[in-house]
């Protein structure tokens, strides 16, 4: 498989080229995408044809991980005669949360086939995914993504405010790219997510082969929080951006 980090900004930015989180899965001629955040369409789109993903799984419903479904709603409607359309996995409630962005019944569904997920085990075209629950908005979730027959899995966090809640699935040896919206710490009580010795500490009880951080909030150092990281684990960590593009 092959990652793209399409998008990996946190909610708000002062830095114009922030985008929200977006990142691009691609095994042979076969793409998915994991959360579609603000600005996130069209760098997709300069990348690959959207209309061919086989789906798209949406973390939970906060706009900067699903708001440019709108852009990517626009596309196949208009674009193409006839209208195109795209899998959508996401938790339950987001066709109603878009239909009410525009004040519009049956928005979502005019071009995407929204399905509710849950925890458990699913193909989305030949990818294998696991889901499973984590603490933050919701129902929230993370992802296991596996190309067939591959041993090696590349780990997504979404937004988590427990990095516990993770571990059932890491396998030793995954990609695990993970949130650290706060940096070097401390994570605000009540925000429900990570900071760079969170994930250290997750890292170093799961082994993953490497650590990819993502997410990261506004005014908060990448140095000072990649060597949080490290104070407990001591594989691979960096911190990834838009155009950032590794095999799994």
């Amino acid at each position: 498989m092959e990652l793209t980090v399409v998008g990996a900004g946190p909610a708000y930015s002062d830095d114009p080229g922030s985008v929200g989180a977006a990142y691009l899965v691609l095994h042979r001629s076969e793409a998915i995408l994991l959360d579609l955040g603000q600005g996130a369409f069209a760098r997709l789109a300069s990348r690959i044809e959207p209309s061919a993903l086989e789906g798209i799984l949406v973390s939970h419903l906060h706009p900067d991980h699903f708001v440019d479904l709108v852009a990517l709603r626009h596309y196949l409607l208009y674009e193409f005669d006839p209208p195109r359309r795209v899998r959508v996995l996401a938790p339950a409630g987001l066709s109603e949360r878009l239909d009410g962005l525009l004040g519009e019944a049956g928005f979502a569904g005019a071009a995407l086939d929204v399905e509710a997920l849950e925890p458990g085990s699913r193909r989305l075209g030949s990818f294998a995914v696991e889901t499973g629950p984590v603490t933050h908005a919701a129902p929230s979730f993370g992802f296991r993504v596996a190309a067939p027959g591959g041993h090696r899995g590349l780990v997504y966090s979404g937004d988590v405010g427990v990095a516990d809640d993770l571990r059932p699935l890491i396998r030793v040896g995954d990609v695990l790219l993970i949130e650290a919206s706060f940096g070097p710490g401390p994570v605000p009580s009540g925000a429900e997510h990570l900071d760079g010795h969170q994930v250290g500490r997750l890292a170093a009880a799961t082994r993953p082969a490497r650590v990819l951080l993502t997410h990261l909030q506004m005014g908060f150092d990448p140095a000072a929080t990649v060597a949080a990281v490290r104070i407990s684990f001591d594989g691979p960590v960096e911190l990834v951006t838009p155009g950032f593009a590794t095999e799994i």
